[in-house]
């Protein structure tokens, strides 16, 4: 999932929660047909779950009754089964408090960051998924045209390739965020309501799969699978990879197929690198300007480089927009790169350039670990 990360310089208007990633705002799509999450029995699902004994139910909030009637009459789903399932949700007060704002000034710190997701045991996660998943990789990387360090550096940032998928139910998740989200956020009422969407299209995915809208477990946000695909991002980018007839996204197919069908569904550019090496020409540089579009690509090269961001190699050759992407370390000096439309469709996932950087270097860095052991 795409999480809610802040290591960003742009102001989103909306925003997927990942994966933590939250992930990245997307419309209300239909239905897939003989779509599953997951293929684990219900006892097992209930034994990882949070304890939430003595929260309250949702089936004593008036509002949320509310809610789930209107949404059946939208969604022309039965009444009774959507005020069970919403009726039975339970207020979870650590999913909200997850959400709070900062109560501390944020001090951004990409190495910092970095230092979280790349590292050796990761690393080696991701070695082993690869070698184990290489037939599925390459296949995605032919069929999407996205590399598979892409998609191997993503399910190794959001799960570290499905080994932390989350253990809240998802019904509470998104039933708290829907109805309690704090009311301290400045961006409350929209997120409450985004929450609300993603409710919906979650009771509206297990109702036509007949399953239980209790059994589903992820992460406080309410992200899926080894991708943490929230259920909008599902509807519209999940895919049955392996094709048993069903979409399981803690299938490492259905996840590497998935995730290859997200990004070129943004706009992935086949053999299109990420970003490229920058560094400034001092005397004419005009930082004010570079930095104003944050990291939507806005330049061409002769642009990028007459406000003193200099290229080189390969670099000069790019026929595509640049933005100058700004990693700050603190009280050390920041690190920039210049991105390409690539690197903008990777924060789409997650709209962080932080985020984006970390799955670049994690895929990377197993690629090299993989080269370097001769496979």
């Amino acid at each position: 999932m795409k999480n809610l990360n802040l290591m960003n310089r742009i102001k989103p208007t909306a925003r997927l929660l990942s994966r933590c990633a939250l992930a990245l705002a997307v419309t209300l799509t239909g239905s897939i047909s003989g779509y599953a999450v997951q293929k684990k029995p219900v006892s097992s699902a209930a034994s990882k779950s949070q304890k939430q004994d003595l929260s309250p139910f949702y089936a004593e909030r008036p509002d949320a009754m509310a809610f789930a009637d209107e949404m059946a009459a939208r969604r022309d789903l039965d009444p009774a089964w959507v005020r069970s399932a919403i009726g039975g949700a339970r207020n979870v007060e650590r999913i909200s408090s997850l959400m709070q704002p900062a109560t501390k000034p944020f001090v951004k710190n990409w190495n910092a960051y970095r230092g979280r997701f790349i590292n050796p045991g990761r690393i080696r996660a991701g070695v082993a998924f690869w070698n184990d998943n290489q037939a599925s990789l390459m296949r995605a990387e032919k069929e999407y045209g996205v590399p598979a360090e892409i998609i191997v550096g993503i399910l190794g940032v959001e799960t570290i390739y499905g080994g932390n998928t989350g253990s809240f139910r998802v019904i509470d998740a998104l039933t708290t965020l829907a109805f309690d989200f704090p009311q301290s956020h400045p961006r409350a009422a929209e997120r409450s309501a985004y929450f609300k969407g993603e409710l919906e299209q979650f009771l509206s995915l297990q109702n036509r799969r007949n399953a239980s809208p209790f059994d589903q477990l992820g992460s406080y946000a309410g992200a899926m699978g080894m991708p943490q695909f929230m259920p909008t991002s599902i509807n519209k980018y999940a895919v049955d990879f392996d094709a048993d007839g069903q979409i399981d996204l803690l299938s490492p197919a259905d996840a590497i197929g998935s995730v290859a069908n997200y990004f070129k569904s943004f706009g992935w550019k086949t053999g299109m690198p990420a970003y490229y090496p920058v560094r400034f020409d001092t005397s004419i540089l005009d930082m004010d300007t570079l930095m104003a579009p944050d990291i939507l690509p806005t330049f061409s090269v002769a642009s990028f480089g007459a406000k003193g961001a200099v290229l080189e190699g390969q670099a000069l050759q790019h026929q595509g927009p640049l933005a100058l992407v700004e990693l700050l370390n603190g009280a050390d000096p920041a690190q920039y790169v210049a991105g390409t439309e690539n690197f903008y469709v990777i924060t789409r996932y997650n709209w962080s350039s932080y985020y984006a950087m970390a799955v670049l270097e994690l895929g990377q860095e197993v690629s090299r670990k993989r080269n370097s052991a001769g496979n």
